[in-house]
């Protein structure tokens, strides 16, 4: 990978670590509603990438249920999570997303599930357990729970997205909006009278927040990430990924003040770990190792 765009994949992963900041933001401090929030983001992705929806890819009903899976079910979900779960903690648990898209891939398309993904699938739930318990008592963490549910949706949709060929990033986002805002905007008129106005009281803030999320985050980063994976084999980008629960720690701490304790510590290794072991075939794994090996100078 060349040095520029590696520097892209760092810029990628900064925004979308800011995403789960910003978010945890507009939902917690802003008091936003969470379903309006993402109703309103895919509003504006949908206006935004509306001149790559046509043609609609085949079969119809399948992008129709990718989109709601990994719009709408994914993000609303996780939005509410994030009313009560820091975004270091999300961050962390959201990873059980790699795992779960190797399950379901197995289960559903016939992948091939050898005993080393079986082993880092262990190890990442592992790495979540430690993040989501609390001494206290699970039910502190409840918000975790919908991060998790979050995760499986979007697995999910990935999935059913592998069975669909010649959808183009630009075109996928905009049926992710188109099949995501009414849904959730209704959604948000029927569980959330009154949305509007605490939206309306945060003004510019929650204009530049959900702008920020749609146009940047949604269409900028993910086009480009997209165009990486495209250009490089995705053993080689997907692993570059693991920058993003990192920068979003280092954000939830610095600028939320969340807490970073060392269970937490020791969560985020095990699931990172097994993140990699996932995602790395054996001799990857040796050569990301000796990679970071200190050199004698």
């Amino acid at each position: 990978m060349t040095l520029r765009d590696f520097a892209l994949m760092v810029v990628v992963c900064l925004i979308w670590a800011s995403s789960n900041v910003v978010s945890k933001y507009v939902v917690s401090h802003l008091g936003v509603p969470p379903l309006f929030f993402a109703g309103v983001r895919f509003v504006l992705v949908a206006l935004a990438t509306a001149p790559w929806l046509m043609p609609a890819p085949k079969p119809l009903w399948r992008i129709l249920a990718v989109g709601v899976l990994m719009g709408a079910g994914n993000f609303a979900l996780l939005f509410i999570g994030l009313k009560t779960a820091t975004p270091s903690s999300a961050a962390i648990v959201s990873q059980i997303g790699a795992p779960l898209t190797a399950v379901m891939s197995f289960l559903m398309l016939g992948e091939t599930m050898n005993r080393r993904r079986i082993f880092g699938v262990s190890l990442t739930a592992l790495g979540v357990i430690l993040v989501m318990w609390d001494p206290r008592g699970f039910h502190a963490s409840m918000g975790l729970l919908f991060v998790l549910a979050a995760a499986f949706l979007g697995s999910l949709g990935a999935v059913m997205m592998k069975q669909m060929d010649g959808v183009k990033p630009l075109q996928f986002q905009a049926w992710v909006g188109f099949s995501s805002a009414v849904p959730l905007l209704i959604a948000s008129a029927l569980f959330e009278p009154g949305a509007i106005e605490p939206a309306a009281a945060a003004g510019w803030r929650f204009a530049a927040a959900v702008g920020f999320s749609a146009i940047v985050v949604s269409v900028a980063a993910h086009t480009a990430y997209y165009g990486l994976i495209q250009r490089y084999e995705a053993n080689l980008v997907s692993p570059l990924t693991l920058m993003t629960p990192l920068f979003t720690i280092g954000m939830g701490v610095l600028f939320m003040h969340d807490p970073f304790g060392p269970r937490m510590a020791l969560g985020t290794i095990v699931a990172l770990a097994g993140v990699l072991i996932v995602a790395l075939r054996f001799n990857q794994l040796v050569s990301l190792v000796l990679a970071m090996r200190p050199r004698a100078q």
